[in-house]
């Protein structure tokens, strides 16, 4: 089963969300979107979407970065300070995102709010999905100390046997199996990528660059309109 979930696995993931990202947008252009649920209901969105995205952003980097760079990331972790600020600082980013992505799930809950009627099968998965994975990726940082410093000689050497189209997955079958659900779950959601408002990450509004601007007119009267009318006839 090693075989299937670090080597086919991984490639499955890559070529359906690739291929199928490629047809939908060719097919269904305007469905590459977040599909924003604001306008139904704010307050809870900016407590989860703020959290969420700032947390989870920078969690990404940070294994992306060491994953390019894997001689720059293990002098910056040679040092036992710079590692322990680092791990404190993924751990505290790691809270900062689950806070945020409980908020966002708890505010498509309840069964008469709005937001709950538009959010569809795919997106609760999605959610549980990442759910897992946030969570699974903190008890791994508590309880695997040093997780930055071993993710640079196990999962970043298996990434690029990966990418070299020369899969080894020697330096992951080895560790626990719950830093290999983390792997795994990590590829699953990239499998997703494709059936779900997760293409708009890779929508980038480039061209308002260039777009002229907007006038936006409001078609209404205010209320201090008519009131200030009658005091002018008075």
């Amino acid at each position: 089963m090693d075989a299937f979930w670090f080597i086919a696995f991984p490639y499955l993931a890559w070529v359906l969300a690739i291929g199928v990202g490629l047809y939908r947008r060719r097919a269904r252009p305007y469905s590459y979107s977040s599909l924003s649920s604001q306008l139904l209901e704010n307050h809870k969105l900016f407590w989860g979407s703020v959290p969420w995205h700032y947390g989870i952003t920078l969690i990404l980097l940070a294994h992306l970065l060491a994953a390019f760079f894997p001689g720059a990331a293990e002098w910056l972790l040679g040092s036992g300070i710079r590692l322990l600020i680092l791990e404190l600082t993924g751990m505290a980013l790691a809270f900062y995102a689950l806070f945020g992505l409980i908020v966002l799930i708890v505010r498509r809950l309840p069964t008469g709010s709005r937001v709950r009627r538009v959010t569809s099968y795919v997106d609760g998965i999605v959610l549980g999905f990442f759910l897992v994975q946030v969570a699974s990726g903190l008890i791994i940082a508590i309880f695997y100390r040093w997780g930055s410093l071993w993710y640079l000689r196990t999962a970043v050497p298996w990434f690029w046997s990966l990418a070299k189209l020369s899969p080894d997955m020697s330096t992951v079958v080895a560790l626990p199996g719950f830093v290999k659900l983390h792997f795994v779950l990590g590829f699953a959601i990239i499998l997703l990528f494709p059936f779900s408002r997760l293409v708009h990450l890779i929508m980038f509004p480039v061209k308002y660059l260039w777009r002229p601007y907007q006038v936006v007119m409001w078609n209404r009267r205010t209320r201090r309109g008519p009131a200030k009318l009658e005091e002018a006839s008075r």
